[in-house]
């Protein structure tokens, strides 16, 4: 059930102090059809980040969509989030779990690397990402992922597939068509002035590849 919410359009929060525009910016989100959040804050205090996050719980939880903390799974126990996402340098995946326990989700980072991402799934992990595709204004000096990444991972592995890194409107088809089954997105959903409208444009371009690929899959059993 964790994993099946790994899907679609996966908006990762911007850095702010302002908490009553981060929550709005969620809530229109939200509103806008987005049901998988990151919160990310690398540079917030402790109690900042906490705050940020009971607040942004709670915006969620009343449309039953997912919070996923970025780093910090000691945070996302206290705040009672869905899960964490790991990178390299965080805990291991095996540490979150005996934290979180089995009902979270734990995603990880795993850059260009598909060795790492195998290991990470045999390790536990709900769900891999993989990036950056396209320049970053967030992360400028990311590794650089090619596309057929995307469909590898998707044959080797039976956790979802994250793409992340320079992610647009225009891009995206591209990473669904290879394989994806969820885009992360944080400047083009949350730096434009209609994020709720942007919303429903990101979320129409997910909906359209998950009726493209059912529909595929139909063929396929109507062929055999």
């Amino acid at each position: 059930m964790n994993r099946n919410r790994i899907n679609g359009i996966y908006a990762i929060t911007p850095e702010t102090e302002d908490t009553d525009r981060l929550v709005a910016k969620v809530a229109a989100a939200i509103a806008g059809g987005i049901r998988l959040i990151q919160y990310r804050n690398k540079k917030g205090s402790a109690q900042l980040r906490r705050y940020q996050c009971e607040a942004l719980f709670e915006c969620v939880q009343a449309v039953n969509a997912t919070l996923i903390i970025n780093d910090d799974w000691q945070l996302a126990a206290d705040v009672r989030a869905h899960g964490v996402h790991l990178g390299r340098d965080d805990a291991a995946v095996a540490r979150a779990r005996r934290v979180l326990g089995p009902g979270k989700i734990i995603g990880v980072s795993c850059y260009n690397d598909l060795v790492r991402a195998r290991e990470q799934e045999q390790a536990g992990a709900d769900y891999v990402a993989f990036g950056s595709f396209f320049p970053s204004a967030t992360k400028p000096d990311a590794v650089a992922a090619p596309l057929d990444l995307l469909s590898d991972a998707r044959s080797r592995l039976k956790v979802p597939v994250v793409a992340i890194g320079g992610i647009d409107r225009y891009n995206a088809p591209a990473l669904l068509e290879a394989g994806a089954d969820a885009i992360a997105v944080l400047s083009a959903l949350f730096s434009v002035e209609d994020v709720e409208q942007e919303a429903r444009a990101f979320a129409r371009l997910s909906a359209q590849r998950n009726l493209q690929f059912q529909n595929e899959s139909e063929n396929r059993y109507v062929k055999q």
